[in-house]
């Protein structure tokens, strides 16, 4: 097997930068200037975005930044002792000791649990303290080798001798889960951790780590036995049904590392607490976990939440719907509409219509495209329910969607229905119920009666007015022109620049991308909607990365790297691009967007550019109707953005810019 860390991946004493993204930065050099990655900029890339989600600090001046890149070719450690300390967000201040994990997409089981083994070692005090003495590059990589083959100065720190104790009476049992989104450093250091604590409170713990390099669950036995229940995670337990009424303590995956003493206390605590918060059982259960966590929500926190996560599910079908209704109108032409059902019915490769193979497969194409449109409204109901009531919602959810669909009521009848059968269904999984009872509620009971009263409502109550409300609201926006259309453009751009991806961002998307349904080639309203959406959405981080190529002393190095990024992340509409820039310096970009966004609505309304695809940009541009004006006013938008924000750097400032100022803090 290949050393993973030689003398090349060794830097002592030396001063990297003052933020994680020079030292990241740095050590990926490292890795591909020893031929284990194909780039720099790629391993880069994956490590600051996996260190952005979660500070890989951790306590006694130790950083594990690391990450798993398509740019790795070997897996590999990169090690930096740093004269100047660099913030990796641990509690206890800077780290000196860095250590870079880069596995490749790929990784295979050996070579993840020697990473993880390394990452466990870093938790023992004797062997930071023999890296911090270690006098040559070839030390440290004995060292970490030792550690690797498990010699006796790299022992878990999962294997301290119990502390004597006279007590008869039989320990505490616990038992926990570490799992963190890359599952290779801080999963397993968060599980040692926890042992190590436990150990020394004379605590019987067992952990079940799951990480990259595999999961071996935990003995059923010795669930049963447990007196409680430690989740540190940042990402979902897999089988937490296992763990099914257990007291929990639920942390991220970094607390077990920072603070594990104080989590089996709590975990002791809550194990003699019979008011103490429980793993749920499924169903009734789960929604009362559910009403527990959200009760700090006020109610339009709550909507708020339940529409995005509508909005958000419901994106996959319109996406793969409005491209190929786009491919079918492009190979078969408008009139495909009307022949489409009877195409793709008595048609086939063998027997191809009149118009040839290019009717044929527009035909095929328009129908898939619209069948998934099909489920715009039962999804985005669904899916709200879900986001309020769990698992036993969807299927109320979808009755009510569809039923709004069938009655003409739109997404409006899908919102209002998700919301009544999500509420529903929540209500009913809180009911008392006798325990044998309870594994009919989640997949009988609940989803029947929820279903009856939501969609007997829409029925019988609200889907007509909706309907009529819905055709109303289509009418208007069928109907705009001329100035009123130039004004919602100016209104949509503002939104979408406004909070870059943020709650007021994700109103005007879910209204443009919930109408896409309604578009056809004689009502293209909900098409202008969506263009002007689209080619706004693109304009901040588009802006942003050409201000930094015009105008680089006003900008950090952070800054700098972050709009070469940003022009490809404007191209495929992913307003968050800008986002690096927005935290550091709102007053300035956020106003700056504002202004070339409003630009860009209000161009792509007068023009008529056009989009039947939700998302993807400029990749997209065969579903762009009037691709030129789309371009031309993404174009004007992005360089009116740019001239505002270098003016407002410029002049809105007591003092200017260095032009290798420190890096400023990104924020996602």
């Amino acid at each position: 097997m290949t050393q993973l860390i030689t003398p090349q991946l060794v830097t002592l004493d030396q001063n990297l930068g003052d933020s994680p993204a020079d030292v990241i930065r740095v050590l990926a050099g490292k890795v591909a200037a020893s031929g284990r990655a194909s780039e720099v900029e790629g391993l880069f890339a994956d490590a600051f975005a996996r260190e952005q989600k979660t500070a890989t600090g951790v306590p006694g001046g130790i950083a594990i930044p690391h990450c798993r890149s398509a740019a790795v070719q070997e897996p590999a450690l990169a090690m930096a002792r740093l004269s100047h300390k660099v913030d990796f967000g641990a509690k206890d201040g800077p780290a000196d000791l860095i250590f870079f994990i880069a596995a490749p997409d790929g990784a295979d089981q050996e070579h993840l649990k020697l990473l993880s083994k390394l990452a466990r070692s870093l938790i023992k005090k004797d062997f930071t303290a023999a890296l911090r003495a270690a006098a040559t590059e070839q030390d440290i990589v004995d060292l970490v080798d030792g550690a690797l083959a498990d010699k006796p100065a790299a022992a878990t720190a999962a294997e301290p001798a119990a502390p004597s104790t006279t007590a008869t009476a039989a320990p505490k049992r616990i038992v926990a889960v570490t799992a963190c989104p890359t599952g290779i450093a801080h999963t397993y250091m968060a599980a040692d951790s926890l042992v190590a604590a436990a150990k020394e409170m004379g605590v019987d713990l067992k952990v079940e780590t799951q990480g990259s390099s595999g999961a071996k669950p935990l003995d059923p036995a010795v669930i049963a036995a447990a007196d409680a229940v430690i989740f540190a995670v940042d990402v979902d337990v897999r089988g937490k049904e296992r763990f099914a009424g257990k007291p929990v303590i639920n942390a991220p995956v970094k607390r077990g590392i920072d603070e594990p003493d104080k989590m089996v206390r709590e975990a002791l605590a809550a194990a003699d607490d019979p008011r103490a918060r429980r793993v749920p059982h499924a169903g009734a259960e789960e929604q009362a976990e559910r009403d527990e966590e959200e009760k700090g929500e006020h109610i339009g926190q709550k909507l708020k939440r339940a529409l995005l996560t509508g909005v958000s599910y419901m994106i996959p079908f319109v996406a793969g719907g409005g491209l190929l209704i786009a491919l079918g109108f492009l190979l078969g032409g408008y009139d495909i509409t009307e022949v489409a059902d009877k195409v793709v019915l008595e048609n086939n490769f063998g027997n191809l219509p009149e118009g040839g193979l290019a009717t044929y497969l527009g035909a095929v194409a328009f129908k898939i495209g619209a069948l998934s449109m099909g489920f715009l409204v039962p999804a985005l109901a669904g899916y709200i329910a879900y986001a309020i009531a769990d698992r036993p919602g969807i299927a109320p959810g979808f009755v009510a969607g569809a039923v709004a669909s069938f009655m003409d009521a739109g997404f409006l009848g899908g919102i209002i229905g998700g919301l009544l059968a999500g509420y529903i269904a929540y209500l009913i999984g809180t009911w008392q119920v006798p325990r044998w009872l309870r594994g009919l509620m989640p997949v009988v009971i609940i989803p029947l009666l929820a279903s009856i009263v939501a969609s007997g409502a829409m029925f019988l109550v609200l889907g007509g007015p909706i309907a009529g409300l819905t055709a109303a609201l289509n009418g208007w926006l069928t109907g705009m022109s001329g100035a009123s259309a130039v004004v919602l453009g100016i209104i949509l751009g503002l939104m979408m620049c406004f909070d870059l991806g943020g709650p007021v961002n994700k109103v005007a998307y879910a209204f443009a991308v919930a109408g896409l349904s309604a578009g056809s080639a004689d009502n293209q309203a909900p098409w202008l909607i969506m263009g002007t959406v689209m080619a706004a959405g693109m304009v901040p981080p588009l802006a942003m990365a050409l201000a930094t190529a015009l105008n680089k002393k006003l900008f950090t190095l952070n800054e700098r790297e972050n709009g070469k990024a940003a022009w490809l992340l404007g191209a495929s509409f992913i307003s968050e691009g800008a986002i690096p820039f927005a935290a550091a310096d709102p007053l300035r970009v956020i106003p700056a967007s504002m202004l070339g966004g409003a630009l860009t609505g209000a161009l792509c309304m007068a023009t008529g550019v056009t989009s039947q695809a939700p998302h993807g940009g400029l990749f997209v541009f065969f579903a762009i109707g009037n691709l030129p004006m789309f371009i031309i006013a993404i174009v004007a938008g992005m360089v009116v953005s740019a001239l505002a924000v270098i003016a407002l750097k410029r002049f809105a400032v007591k003092k200017p810019v260095e032009a290798e100022a420190a890096p400023a803090t990104v924020s996602v």
